[in-house]
């Protein structure tokens, strides 16, 4: 596994205190295609925002995307993985903090193991106050009294991811009433576009929603995500199209494939017959 970045700055706190809050590390780096961490174990609290690419955190068995504007969050005790996307690799800050306080800071946010995730939490004082926590311990200063600065900007900054909960909480009852349009629009443009190559990052620029809003949104409505859903209406589609003359290299390009044998294999896993065998059944089935 890569374990490289173009670029990495890192502050250290050489003075931590006991205490509710200590800081103990901040910095910022452009990560390689591909680095990552894990699985493995820290005894802090380590934040990460996006400023730039996306990739892949993990924790407790969950695989979450995550893009700009994205914080996730690894908890003391809990094994994690993340690793950057290979041609869009992040650009993150990050912060590292102990103290007995702490638990319930993150309490106080809404975030847990189960719920690591704060979307769409990037704003200029976020942004400001990973600045001066990373240039706190560059400075001259007494390692006391830095470590005191950097307690007071770690507070600030889990004071922005808050208000960045609250407005999520806010929007909850509004995004109760249009989820329904919301996922009726995603069902519309996957049921159109379905021959065509789709990725879910476009089809959230197109209707203008952010990608990890979107796919939660459409999960918690269809009980899949739009990837998922996607294949189940090329599957449908195939097995209506097989019951044609159209041969398989025609069915897999009319439904989305411009590989036949990838096609086979998706529609063997999907209905545990190749498109052949499939056809072979329908037949056998209307001369009966």
């Amino acid at each position: 596994m890569i374990q490289e970045h173009d670029y990495i700055s890192t502050g250290m706190n050489s003075s931590p205190a006991d205490g509710e809050l200590s800081v103990l590390f901040s910095g910022e780096g452009q990560t390689q295609g591909l680095h990552g961490i894990g699985p493995a174990i820290h005894d802090y609290y380590l934040i990460h925002t996006v400023l730039g690419g996306k990739g892949e955190f993990l924790i407790r068995d969950k695989k979450y995307d995550c893009g700009i504007g994205d914080t996730f969050i690894i908890f003391p005790g809990e094994i994690f993985s993340y690793q950057a996307d290979e041609l869009q690799p992040w650009h993150y800050v990050w912060v590292s903090f102990i103290g007995y306080g702490a638990a319930e800071l993150m309490n106080t946010l809404g975030v847990s193991p189960e719920q690591p995730i704060i979307p769409a939490c990037l704003n200029p004082r976020i942004r400001s106050y990973y600045k001066q926590l990373h240039d706190c311990f560059k400075s001259n200063n007494p390692p006391e009294l830095s470590n005191l600065e950097a307690g007071g900007w770690v507070r600030l900054l889990l004071q922005q991811f808050g208000l960045a909960q609250q407005k999520l909480e806010d929007i909850k009852p509004t995004l109760d009433i249009s989820i329904d349009r919301v996922v009726k629009q995603a069902v519309q443009y996957l049921t159109l576009q379905f021959t065509q190559p789709i990725s879910i990052e476009h089809m959230s620029t197109e209707l203008g929603y952010h990608r990890s809003h979107l796919c939660k949104l459409f999960r918690q409505a269809t009980g899949h995500s739009p990837m998922q859903y996607l294949l189940k209406i090329r599957m449908q589609r195939a097995e209506l199209l097989l019951a044609t003359p159209m041969n398989i290299d025609q069915v897999a390009s009319s439904v989305g494939y411009n590989d036949a044998l990838y096609f086979s294999k998706k529609f063997r896993k999907w209905r545990g017959q190749s498109p052949s065998e499939y056809r072979n059944t329908l037949r056998n089935i209307s001369e009966r």
